[in-house]
């Protein structure tokens, strides 16, 4: 315990100041969602902004820089989706998906999985190339639940943020890693609350 905690110190007084800001906005983020608060999209823009080129330039992680690159345009679509989505153009409510809708998303997310785990690891020198495009794979599609204001989407998001957590570890990301430990616990706060919230399929 000792070693792993030393290990988050050094990492800690050795991170770029984008990692700095990307885990500030990005916890302020995820905080805004779980109140279902429209601004939440605006710092998740500038932590996936700040997150992709860390990512991509500190530790080789191609596919997760290209995913925050993807959750920069999405926020936008989300600010629109939460004010407007609705058929009345009226704020969007939560809502839960069918099981045969959630059979489809796992589907599409292994087979997504594959062909760019394929892809990156073939013409890539990226690191951990499966593991980052099954978090990345399925983040999409958790993403695009999130926008819709799905209630499943916690449920992909506990998984993914588990791999995450495990994934930063043994890059020696520990600040990132202790983010996705707080989104983690958030998730599961999430779920519970919309849950409540939402109607059935």
């Amino acid at each position: 315990m000792e070693e792993i905690y030393n290990n988050i110190l050094v990492a800690a007084r050795a991170m770029d100041w984008t990692e700095v800001w990307a885990v500030i906005f990005g916890l302020i983020y995820i905080y805004l969602v779980v109140q279902e608060n429209v601004w939440c999209w605006f710092w998740g823009i500038l932590s996936c902004a700040l997150w992709a080129w860390s990512t991509y330039a500190l530790y080789d992680l191609y596919v997760d820089a290209i995913l925050n690159i993807f959750y920069v345009v999405m926020g936008f679509v989300g600010i629109y989706q939460w004010k407007f989505g609705s058929n009345e153009k009226e704020e969007l409510k939560v809502t839960q998906m069918t099981v045969n809708q959630n059979v489809m998303v796992v589907v599409a997310g292994v087979v997504l999985t594959f062909i760019l785990g394929y892809v990156f690891e073939k013409f890539t020198v990226a690191d951990k190339t499966y593991l980052d495009s099954f978090t990345t794979s399925f983040a999409i599609f958790a993403t695009f639940m999130t926008i819709q204001k799905k209630v499943d989407n916690w449920i992909y998001w506990i998984v993914i943020d588990l791999l995450y957590i495990y994934m930063y570890w043994t890059v020696g990301a520990f600040l990132f890693m202790l983010l996705y430990v707080v989104y983690g616990v958030i998730a599961v706060r999430g779920f519970l609350e919309w849950r409540r919230e939402a109607p059935g399929p």
